[in-house]
Formats: structure tokens, sequence, C-alpha cells
């Protein structure tokens, strides 16, 4: 069941300006969208249209949750929906952009749930282990006036300041205590989340961590703040609240240019976490298979160019050493042939990576690998390219063997 406040959507679909999804909403996604060059919507006059990004936007009090899906033609059902939020979710907590026990323990008793939840449940369960575990103190500089003559002197400021106040001294001096930079962070994720999780199971849960999170001067972290973040053997225990932390910060937009939305945007390119998923299933396996698997493994190509293949698998060594190429597709290719880009670039990865199989996979409803010794050699040459099509599902759930099905289809042709 979802919350009235909440619209699904699939990947590539258009979603009109009626009902939920008003106006002012557009409006707010169109500046979104300019912010970030335009890479999430195509605009149009009376709606927007998704591209490859999927995850939840929350803006002024509507949630839109934007789902993957591979075929164009299948059913928009809530079943349907509902079981590709949780391969979406299973596979963000695979390539460990989510933590989660089970999908299908995420939240099993509440009433409804979309990724934004998972997320913020995640940071105020982070921050509280934190404060049970003690929060740590840290010393840091601080600049006012003060009763007794400590740190240094601020001459020019003690003059303008103290005129009167003849017994105080403006200094700069070390304090310690648990007001610094990490916890000015978490206080600020925390701010975020109490003003988006308002009428929601979370808030109360978000109050009352706040409660227990002690009072810390309020910050605008940006980027930069982040590279400014100690990182030693007191922080360690702090990378993963912090880390949230930085994702909810970032993609929060309170003010987007002259306007007054509240804004959370966690979108992720299904290109990329198609690819990662994979690469990860498949390093799960490979060492009992007797495989190596290496992602974003790159050489030089031409002057300053680099090429570099999305997965390389290596088998054996020395002169038995056998590699293979795959590059991952995000994309249907029931209906098509792939592109000659595609099959030029694999062309190529063979060659430099004197690989005598490439395949590019694609994700599918069935596993097959579409082969052929003849037909899928390139002209001339000893290598070839195949196609491969890995089922996403397995029993309605993500399919978590893919990795061993694609090393089955790497065993030497007889």
């Amino acid at each position: 069941m979802l919350r009235e406040n909440t619209i699904q959507v699939f990947e590539h679909s258009f979603l009109p300006i009626e009902r939920k999804f008003e106006q002012r909403h557009f409006v707010a996604l169109s500046k979104l969208n300019a912010l970030h060059q335009y890479q999430y919507f195509d605009l149009k006059h009376n709606g927007i249209v998704f591209k490859q990004f999927v995850g939840v936007i929350q803006v002024d009090g509507l949630t839109i949750e934007i789902l993957p899906k591979i075929d164009k033609y299948e059913s928009e059902s809530a079943e349907n929906k509902q079981k590709w939020q949780s391969a979406l979710i299973e596979m963000l907590r695979v390539t460990r952009k989510l933590k989660v026990q089970q999908v299908g323990e995420a939240n099993v008793s509440k009433q409804s749930i979309h990724l934004l939840d998972v997320y913020f449940e995640w940071f105020l369960n982070e921050v509280q282990l934190l404060i049970h575990q003690g929060l740590i103190k840290q010393y840091y500089k601080e600049t006012n006036n003060v009763k007794a003559l400590k740190g240094k002197l601020e001459f020019a400021g003690h003059l303008s300041k103290n005129l009167v106040h003849k017994e105080r001294f403006y200094t700069t001096h070390q304090v310690y205590d648990k007001d610094h930079l990490l916890h000015q962070v978490l206080g600020q994720a925390l701010s975020i989340i109490a003003s988006l999780s308002k009428g929601t199971y979370l808030y109360s849960k978000c109050k009352t961590t706040q409660l227990n999170f002690p009072e810390v001067t309020g910050i605008q972290a940006n980027e930069a703040t982040f590279s400014k973040i100690p990182k030693n053997r007191k922080t360690v225990t702090y990378e993963t609240a912090i880390a949230i932390a930085r994702l909810i910060i970032l993609n929060y937009a309170p003010n987007i240019k002259s306007g007054s939305e509240q804004m959370l945007a966690l979108l992720f390119d299904m290109n990329v976490l198609w690819e990662e998923y994979i690469l990860i299933r498949l390093q799960q396996v490979a060492k009992e298979k007797g495989f190596t698997v290496e992602g974003q493994n790159s050489k030089g190509f031409w002057k300053n160019i680099t090429i570099r293949p999305d997965i390389v698998i290596e088998k054996g060594e020395g002169d038995t050493k056998q590699t293979y190429i795959i590059d991952t597709k995000w994309k249907n290719i029931d209906y098509s042939e792939p592109s000659t880009h595609d099959l030029r670039q694999m062309y190529v990865y063979n060659e430099y990576w004197d690989s005598k199989k490439a395949m590019l996979l694609y994700p599918s409803k069935t596993s097959v690998e579409i082969y052929d010794e003849q037909n899928n050699l390139f002209i001339g040459k000893n290598h070839s390219c195949s196609l491969g099509k890995i089922s996403i599902f397995k029993y309605d759930n993500l399919n978590s063997d893919v990795g061993l099905e694609i090393l089955d289809w790497f065993y030497e042709k007889k």
C-alpha cells in the first residue's frame, strides 16, 4: 500500500502533470534537472519523461520513486512495481549503496515503504549506534570573548570589543568537546530528515535521536566540507554515518535558485548500477570456479586516451591463461540487434586484451547465451563476440545466481 503522497513510475516512462504531480512539482524538477546538466529527465510541455536514472525524489511533500524495468511492454501493476522496487533495493544493497538485512524484512511491518525510508532509517540507526557507543570529543579552534586569557589574543578584535569590558579577552583558543565538524554534519543530516519525514513513522524516531544528540553549531555543508573531515582511528566508527549524511546533504536542495522547494533526490544511473551488480556477483563466485574477475581495467589506446571494458575475466596462468571480456548493457535486446558501435568496442577489447571471446551482457526474463562458433567470429579474426541474456529474477526475487550462470558460459567450448 502506497502513501497518498507517493507516485511510483518506471524508468523511461512519462509522468503527466495531473492530480498528485502538480505544476509546482514540475517547476521544481525542471530546476533540479538544470542543475544536473539535464541528465535526469526530458521536459515536455505537460510532464516529464524519465531517463535511465532510478531512485527516489521528494519535493514539496510528494515522493516520486523511479523503478528499473527491462521491457516496455511489462505490466505497470502494483505487484510488478513492488517486485522491481525490491529488486532495486537488493541491487543497492549488493553494491554497498544501501544496507538492509534482507529486502523482504526492510520494514515489513510498516504500512508503506519507499527508498527514502530505507536510507533515513539506515542513517538514524547508525547515529543511534554512535550515541550508544559514546560520541567522541575533538579539539577545534574557537574565537570569542572569554573571562580568562587563554590561547592567542586577537589584538584588533580585543580593542574593538572590550573597550568597556576590561575584564574580558578576545582570543582564539582550543576547545575540547562534542561540537565539532563530524557532529555538525550529522546534525545537519538529522535536520533534513526531520523536515522530510513529517507525517511518517520515522519522524518520532528522528526527533528522539535529535534529543539524544548534543547541541552543535548549525552549518551548511557542501562538497568541500566533507574533504575537511578528519580520518583517524577515533573516527572509523563514523564512516558509514558520514557517508550516508554526505549522500543526503549533497542531494538536498532546500532553495533551488530562487524557489523555496524542499527537495531531496537520490538517483542512480541504471547502466552503472547494473555493471557494478554483475561485477560483484561474479567476484563472489569466481575463486571457487578458478577465475579471477576485475572491473574497469584500463589500457592506453592513443595519446592520452585509454580504453576500459566493464569486466575482465581470466582463467589459468602463463601459456594456458584464457582471457574473456564482458560489457554490460542495461537494455532489452529481445527486439533488436547489438549496435555497430558496441561490436566495434568488443573487437578492440579482444585485440588489446588478447581475448578469444567477448560478450555483450543484457538483462532478460530468461538466461541464454546466443553463441555460434562461426557466426559470432569477427571476420578474418580468431576471436568472437557473443550475446548473453541473463535472467533478472528467479521465483520473483532478484536472481542471486547470475555470477555462476555467466561463468558457466566461459568454460572452454568443446
